[in-house]
Formats: structure tokens, C-alpha cells, sequence
């Protein structure tokens, strides 16, 4: 095997509780009623085309994104409209939806839905990244950042390497993994089309050492797609962010507020990926993906195929329902996840999973007074100083926040996670983030 490599600054061990790792992907019944957000993708939420009343077929455009950074959403399913009305997402926020009943599910015409695997390539750089415009792809592994945006490489720059993330490091997490075992040759393909359109010659897939099942599989694969190979790496935490994964895969350092392509290198999910080869390849839009429903708590940890707009109650009664014991339901892992206020929420472009936490793990101690250890700062993957950022942003000196480079956080919780006297460190870090983002926007 390859030799292992990891980034170099910070980083923790959360134990990996994967109860889901040998649970097949099993796609879930439709709903009855499709709840669809419009801000599903990190830039402008779309404009509307369908009015209450309309009848709609799967993977029908029912909304066009015309912001330069917005995504095209379509429907999940096959209805009638509702109503357009605001709806309780997973920020608990009510924002505007697409209400939908379900009647069946007939596919649009030109849509694609047989099984079969469809191994050439034929369109060209530019048709590839329209098609993946047209089908609403962004980036599954959680920022839902528009694809086809990451692919319009600018003038004066260029991509050398694509880098696929398969770390999948957040804890219980196991929706790519199961991925990668069971649709890797879609999922190759799927590179090969993302090499294609950022006219590069070698795409690595980064995967961690706990999944050599996934390694193995994949390495078999890769004999017969050219400029693709697996990049084995040392289990550590945050090794799926952008610019962790890259320093451990090329060597490379991002410099503070620039992108990956600053040194050559584009990211994207293997969820991105396997979308993009049904987008190109089979013409179909992004409805539905795979969301992992665990806990140490839940009967049946499960990955589902799931269609968007799916209320997550649903997922958690396929997974043999709510325990009685359970203290929180989180959207996400454990270490970047934000809880729910409710159940009836529904399934998004960037939910990767479910995690039902139990009393006992989902209450909060008390958090004590900083005692000075400098534990956050070592564990920091970005080098910055945590207790300082908090304080910062919990006294609203924002300006200085900025100074101290607080948007440079990666909201990857390891500060927190390792505090021993307990503090809301990753809490305030958003704050202050959020806040001295719009003072920028302000600015501008």
C-alpha cells in the first residue's frame, strides 16, 4: 500500500462510531408531499417557474438559478404544486419552498433512468459544464457551492490537479463510503467528465485507511481509467476540508483567503462526482442522494437514497424510529452538524446525514472559565488562536476578529471538541464569522 499521508497543522481523533459502514444503500419510498427549499446552494436562491396548481413530472425545472452564483432546482417527484409558501428548514429559519403533493412518479421524457452504466464521454468541455448548470449540481460533501461556477476556471489561471474527496472524516458519517462501494465505475466516469471540462490530466481520490474496502475497490477500477489514482491517508480529523486534503495529497498550502486553484487544484466530493456522471451521462438533474441515518442509539443505522424534499422523519421511521432516549437530532456529524428543531424538515442538496445523539451525549456541560491550556490553538488545522476568536466575537469587536483572521475558520469544531473547561468555542467562531461577513458584503 501507498504510503500514508495527513496534513501537517492540528487536527484531532473523535472516536468514529460508523454503525452504518456495511449498511447497503436502500432508496426510500416516496413521500406524500415534497417540501423543496429554494437556498440550496450557497449563492442566490433560484426564481420560481410553477405556481400552486401546476402539475409537474420528476426532474422538471421548477426553479432557474440567474444569479452568477445560484443553482437550477428541480422536481423530486411527480404532482401538483401546492402552494409556494415559507417553510422551517434545517437552520430553523422559515424560508420560502416548493410545496408539492405526491401523485407518482413519472419522469421527464428526456431523462435517462435505465441502469445502465454509459462509459463515453461525448460532449465537450463547454457542453459539460452547461449540462451540469442545467441539472442543479453543487458540492455534495456540505457547502452546496454551484459546480459548474468551480469549473469556469478565470483568465490567467490554471487547474493542474482535481482533487476527489472520499475522506468522509466527520464521525458516524458513511453516505460516501457506501458510495464508493457501490456506484465507483458511475463515479469514475464521473471524474473523467470533471477532468475533461478543468482540462486536466490527473485526478486523485483521497480516502482514509479506515475504509481499505472502499481503497481496494477503487484501485481496481482505476486500472482502467488513465490519469486517475487513490491517494491512501492517515485517519485524522479534519482531513476533508479543502485545504487539509490538498496539503495531504499534493503538498500544497492555500494561502489565507484564496481558493484551492491558487495552487492548482479544484475539489470536489465523490457525491459531486457520481451526480455530475448522471447529469452528463444520463441527463439527470440532481433530485435525490444518499443521507446516512445513525446513532449510538438507533436500531437500524441505514444509508437511504432519498429524494430531495423528503421530510427527515421519514428517514429516521425507515431507520426503525426515534429512540427514547434521544436528547438531540443532528443535520450533519457530530463535530460539524447543526441540531434540528424539528423532524419535518426535509432533506436537502447538501444533507449528507442524520445523527440522532442521545441525552446523555447531547448535553452540554457547563462550560468553565478558559484556563489558558492553548489546547484549541494546537488543534487548529488553520493555525489560527480559537479562545481568542470567541472572546472576540462574544464581545463584538469584529474589526478585530477580521485582523485576527476569524474567516479563515473552517467551522471544523476541533477547538472545541478538545476544551476542557467545555466552551462554546465553534458557536461564538460562527458568530463572529457571520458577522464580519457582512461587514465585508457592507463594505463592497
Amino acid at each position: 500500500m501507498k504510503s500514508l499521508m495527513t496534513f501537517t497543522m492540528g487536527g484531532v481523533h473523535p472516536e468514529e462510531n460508523k454503525f452504518s459502514e456495511h449498511a447497503a444503500i436502500v432508496t426510500l419510498p416516496l413521500p406524500k408531499q415534497a417540501i423543496i427549499p429554494l437556498g440550496q446552494n450557497l449563492g442566490a436562491p433560484p426564481k420560481p417557474l410553477v405556481k400552486k396548481g401546476d402539475e409537474v413530472k420528476t426532474g422538471q425545472l421548477i426553479a432557474k438559478g440567474e444569479a452568477f452564483i445560484s443553482a437550477n432546482l428541480h422536481s423530486p417527484v411527480a404532482g401538483k404544486v401546492a402552494r409556494l409558501d415559507e417553510s422551517v428548514d434545517s437552520s430553523g429559519y422559515r424560508r420560502m419552498a416548493i410545496h408539492i403533493d405526491v401523485t407518482g412518479d413519472e419522469w421527464d421524457e428526456n431523462i435517462d433512468t435505465s441502469p445502465d452504466v454509459v462509459r463515453e464521454i461525448t460532449l465537450g468541455k463547454q457542453e459539460i459544464i452547461q449540462r451540469i448548470k442545467d441539472c442543479g449540481i453543487v458540492g455534495l460533501g456540505g457547502a452546496t457551492f454551484p459546480t459548474h461556477v468551480k469549473l469556469m476556471i478565470p483568465d490567467g489561471k490554471k487547474a493542474e490537479f482535481l482533487i476527489i474527496n472520499g475522506v468522509e472524516c466527520e464521525p458516524y458519517l458513511t453516505s460516501d463510503h457506501r458510495l464508493m462501494l457501490e456506484k465507483g465505475e458511475e463515479m469514475l466516469i464521473g471524474i473523467k467528465i470533471l477532468m475533461k471540462a478543468l482540462e486536466v490530466d490527473t485526478a486523485i481520490i483521497g480516502i482514509e485507511n479506515n475504509k481499505p474496502d472502499a481503497i481496494k475497490h477503487l484501485n481496481e477500477l482505476c486500472i482502467r481509467y488513465q490519469g486517475i489514482r487513490v491517494q491512501p491517508l492517515k485517519v485524522k480529523y479534519p482531513q476533508g476540508g479543502e485545504k487539509q486534503l490538498i496539503k495531504a495529497t499534493v503538498n500544497r498550502e492555500v494561502p489565507s483567503g484564496k481558493l484551492p486553484l491558487e495552487v492548482g487544484c479544484v475539489v470536489s466530493n465523490v457525491g459531486t462526482a457520481f451526480a455530475v456522471y448522471e447529469a452528463v451521462q444520463k441527463n439527470k438533474p440532481l433530485v435525490e442522494r444518499v443521507v446516512t441515518v445513525t446513532g449510538k442509539s438507533v436500531r437500524k443505522p441505514s444509508n437511504f437514497l432519498v429524494r430531495i424534499g423528503t421530510p427527515v422523519a421519514e428517514l429516521i421511521q425507515a431507520a426503525e424510529g426515534l429512540p427514547e432516549n434521544t436528547g438531540k437530532v443532528i443535520n450533519g456529524g457530530p463535530m460539524m452538524g447543526k441540531a434540528l428543531t424539528t423532524i419535518d424538515v426535509p432533506v436537502t442538496k447538501g444533507s449528507s446525514g442524520i445523527l440522532v445523539m442521545n441525552k446523555e451525549e447531547s448535553n452540554r456541560q457547563r462550560p468553565n472559565p478558559c484556563v489558558r491550556c492553548s489546547k484549541c490553538t494546537e488543534v487548529c488545522p488553520m493555525g489560527l488562536e480559537p479562545y481568542l476568536l470567541a472572546k472576540l466575537a462574544k464581545l463584538a469587536l469584529y474589526e478585530k476578529a477580521e485582523k485576527e483572521m476569524v474567516m479563515d475558520c473552517i467551522e471544523c469544531g476541533s477547538c472545541q471538541f478538545t476544551c476542557p473547561s467545555q466552551l462554546p468555542l465553534l458557536d461564538f467562531l460562527r458568530l463572529g464569522k457571520q458577522r464580519v461577513g457582512h461587514l465585508i458584503r457592507t463594505r463592497k
